[in-house]
C-alpha cells in the first residue's frame, strides 16, 4: 500500500535567514518634521513621540528591526532588505496628520476676507499689482494644541439620517480637556478639522463639548473613511513629516562582517567542543552532542519566528552558546564530586544535576532578566542582541538539563561501570 502524507510542515532548512541592514543592505530614509507649531520646550518630546510611532509601525517583536534615530528635526529610518525605495516608503506608511484649528483674531480674518473679495475675478497679473495680495492666500484658521497626538481611537460610523460615512474620534484625558477648552472659547464660531493639512470640515460649535468625542464628515467614500480610521488607529503622528532624502544601502561591508562573524563563531564552537572533550572526556562528548542539538534548535527558531539577524544579534547568540556550555560544566563537576564519594552512576547523575541546578538557574535567569530589560528599554540593534541572548539562554538551559541528561542516562547500569574511569 502506498501511503501519501501531506502534512505541510514547515521545512526550516529551506527558509532563508532574515538579515539586518548591516548584513544585507536596505533603504535609508530621512524625514524632516515640521515643528513650527510646537513650543520649544515640547520639541524634544514631539520628536521622541514621532520616533516611537514610526518604529512601532515597522518593528513588531524585533522582526523588522529598523534603525530609527532622531537628529534635531530630522528622523533617520533604515529598513533592512528593502531596496525598492517605493516599497520602503510604503513600509513606513502614510499616517494622516490630524489637527483642529480655530479662527484667527477677528481683525485678521476680516482683512483676509476683504483681500479675497478684492482679487476675485482678476487675472494673476492683475492680482500681483494689488498691495499685499498674498494676504488673500492665508488660512483664516490658526493651529490649536489639539492634534492626533492626543487621539485615543478612531471608529467608522454612518450618519443615521444621511447614511454618509463618519469618522468618530475619541481623545485621551488630556485631549478631552483641550477639546473642551477649545470648544468653550469658540461657541457660535467654526472649528476647522484638518487631515494632512487639508480642510475636511469647519462646523460651527453650538456649545462647549465635554467627554473628548468628535466627528469628521466630508466628501469621502466609505472605503476612504475606513482607510482613514485604520491609518489613524495605527498611530497618529504628533507632527507632520516630509521625506527629504532616500537612498539604497549596499551590503558589501556587511558581507565582509558576516563572513568574519561566521568564522569567529565556527572557530569558537570548535574550540568549545575541543575543550569539553579534553577536560571532561566522555561527558564532554555528550555535552558536544547536546551542543550540536542546541545549535540546530536555535537556528531553526531564528528561521521560524523569524528573527532579523544583525551583528549585534549574532553576538548575543554566541554569548548564549557559551552559557549553554557553562551549564554542562556545572553538572559534570558536581557529578564528578558525587562519583568520588563512591555513589552509583545514576545516583551521582541525579545528585550532581540537583546540586548544579541552583547555580544554573540563577546565572541564566539573571542574564535573561538583563536581556528583557534591554529589550524593553533599548531600540533597534540593542533589541536584537537582547532577543537572541534571551532565546539562546532558554534553549541552552533546555539542552543542558534535558538533552545532556538523556545522553548520560544511556550509560547507566552495567555499561556505566566500564566507563567510570573516563569521569575521573
Amino acid at each position: 500500500m502506498n501511503w501519501k502524507f501531506n502534512l505541510k510542515l514547515p521545512h526550516f532548512w529551506e527558509k532563508p535567514f532574515k538579515l539586518g541592514l548591516d548584513l544585507q543592505g536596505g533603504s535609508h530614509l530621512v524625514y524632516e518634521a515640521d515643528l513650527s507649531q510646537i513650543e520649544e520646550k515640547e520639541k524634544g518630546n514631539a520628536m521622541q513621540g514621532l520616533r516611537d510611532v514610526i518604529e512601532r509601525r515597522v518593528n513588531y517583536f524585533g522582526v523588522q528591526e529598523p534603525v530609527v534615530q532622531v537628529q534635531g528635526q530630522r528622523l533617520i529610518v533604515e529598513l533592512a532588505g528593502i531596496v525598492d525605495q517605493a516599497e520602503a516608503i510604503k513600509e513606513i506608511g502614510k499616517t494622516p496628520f490630524l489637527e483642529f484649528k480655530e479662527l484667527k483674531p477677528e481683525g485678521v480674518v476680516k482683512k483676509i476676507e476683504e483681500k479675497r473679495k478684492e482679487i476675485e475675478g482678476k487675472t494673476m497679473e492683475e492680482i500681483q499689482q494689488i498691495p499685499d495680495w498674498q494676504l488673500a492666500l492665508e488660512d483664516p484658521f490658526q493651529s490649536t494644541p489639539l492634534t492626533g497626538k492626543y487621539l485615543k481611537k478612531a471608529e467608522f460610523n454612518l450618519d443615521q439620517t444621511t447614511y454618509k460615512p463618519i469618522i468618530s474620534l475619541q481623545f485621551n484625558d488630556e485631549g478631552a480637556k483641550l477639546f473642551e477648552e477649545i470648544t468653550a472659547r469658540n461657541v457660535n464660531k467654526p472649528l476647522a478639522v484638518y487631515l494632512d493639512n487639508q480642510l475636511t470640515q469647519a462646523p460651527v460649535v453650538k456649545e462647549k463639548i465635554t467627554g473628548g468625542k468628535a466627528q469628521i464628515t466630508g466628501d469621502f467614500t466609505a472605503d476612504e473613511a475606513r482607510k482613514r480610521v485604520q491609518e489613524l488607529n495605527a498611530g497618529a503622528l504628533p507632527v507632520p513629516i516630509k521625506l527629504i532624502s532616500q537612498q539604497t544601502v549596499g551590503p558589501i561591508l556587511g558581507k565582509i562582517s558576516l563572513e568574519q562573524s561566521l568564522k569567529a563563531g565556527i572557530f569558537g564552537f570548535l574550540a568549545i567542543l575541543l575543550f569539553m572533550v579534553v577536560f571532561y572526556r566522555l561527558p564532554g562528548i555528550f555535552a558536544s552532542l547536546s551542543l550540536l542539538v542546541y545549535l540546530v534548535l536555535i537556528l531553526a527558531l531564528f528561521k521560524l519566528i523569524p528573527v532579523t539577524l544583525t551583528l549585534a544579534g549574532i553576538a548575543g547568540f554566541i554569548l548564549s552558546m557559551g552559557m549553554a556550555v557553562d551549564a554542562n560544566i556545572l553538572i559534570f563537576s558536581r557529578m564528578r564530586e558525587e562519583l568520588k564519594t563512591g555513589k552509583e552512576y545514576l545516583l551521582s547523575l541525579e545528585e550532581g544535576t540537583k546540586r548544579a541546578w541552583p547555580a544554573i538557574r540563577d546565572g541564566n535567569l539573571t542574564t535573561i532578566l538583563v536581556g528583557l530589560i534591554l529589550f524593553g528599554l533599548g531600540t533597534s540593534f540593542v533589541k536584537g542582541f537582547a532577543f537572541t541572548l534571551v532565546l539562546g539562554n532558554l534553549v541552552g538551559m533546555f539542552s543542558a538539563i534535558i538533552i545532556t541528561n538523556s545522553f548520560l542516562k544511556v550509560f547507566s547500569g552495567e555499561k556505566s561501570k566500564r566507563w567510570l574511569w573516563l569521569w575521573r
